[in-house]
């Protein structure tokens, strides 16, 4: 069986960034979206990126970049993947991995079996893909809102390898959600925090070994 990959996202300051690290994150993301409580300015998340590099893969999340936000997230944060978690279209992921050079990560929200008719288009042109519960109408996150999906929806589906699972994932659910979609990639957020916002150690680690337990 293939070691289960993990991201663990929305890290915010170095204790609970190096407590990922040190329990085997596979990936670390940085927020940069201010309507999130997970934000982090591009000067916050250049010293964090600097701490993670060489020990995890480096994702800066953005929500419909525009040219010059990509540039300045390059810039501030060198990373190693670029997380899209907007509406961009399939055109629009391919010009920014020309423009950046970078692999990205397109996440979908996904409610029902007709949202994953959109990945096609996408798998030819993003290196991962994400799929996170589809945000309820009228919130103010495209994602991290700490809500699963029917994970049955994934049964059968054609999903390129590294397809990654979120939304909702804690440790009590990690497991199951492995064992119920058949995906060796997980991403949390919510899960592991006190509040929003703020990360837990203890429940990094405790997600970490139950994810990797599962392997």
């Amino acid at each position: 069986m293939s070691p289960v990959c993990v991201k663990i996202c929305g890290l915010s300051n170095a204790a609970t960034l190096d407590a990922a690290l040190e329990a085997g994150a596979d990936l670390v993301g940085f927020v940069h979206f201010p309507k999130s409580p997970r934000h982090l300015s591009f000067e916050q998340g250049r010293s964090l990126a600097e701490q993670a590099k060489g020990r995890a893969e480096r994702v800066v999340l953005l929500v419909d970049p525009d040219d010059a936000l990509l540039a300045a997230a390059i810039d501030a944060l060198d990373p190693d993947l670029i997380q899209l978690h907007g509406r961009e279209t399939p055109q629009r992921v391919a010009a920014i991995r020309r423009l950046t050079g970078r692999p990205i990560m397109k996440a979908f929200g996904v409610a029902s079996a007709e949202d994953l008719h959109a990945l096609s288009a996408y798998a030819t042109v993003a290196d991962r893909l994400l799929l996170d519960a589809k945000a309820p109408p009228g919130a103010d996150l495209p994602g991290g809102n700490g809500r699963t999906f029917d994970w049955a929806l994934l049964r059968g589906a054609a999903l390129p390898t590294g397809t990654m699972l979120s939304g909702g994932l804690d440790v009590e659910n990690v497991a199951a959600a492995l064992d119920s979609t058949g995906l060796t990639a997980v991403d949390v957020s919510s899960g592991v925090e006190i509040r929003p916002g703020e990360k837990d150690p203890t429940k990094i680690a405790a997600f970490i070994a139950a994810a990797r337990g599962h392997s």
